[in-house]
């Protein structure tokens, strides 16, 4: 299950369900790939998206 993407600044976040868990990861140049190949993993959707966001205001 895909979540819709969202986009915030200069990035896309975006997010699926992969079995108990979620991942998510950011891409920047409209492909949908993740940005460095970084993929991070959390328990809920929003957890997941927020570490997402996290690592690329840091990146």
């Amino acid at each position: 299950m895909t979540t819709p993407t969202t986009s915030s600044g200069p990035y896309q976040v975006h997010s699926e369900a992969r079995g108990p868990h979620w991942i998510a990861w950011i891409s920047r140049d409209g492909s949908g790939k993740p940005e460095r190949s970084v993929i991070l993993v959390a328990e809920t959707r929003e957890m997941a998206e927020a570490r997402a966001r996290a690592w690329a205001e840091k990146s």
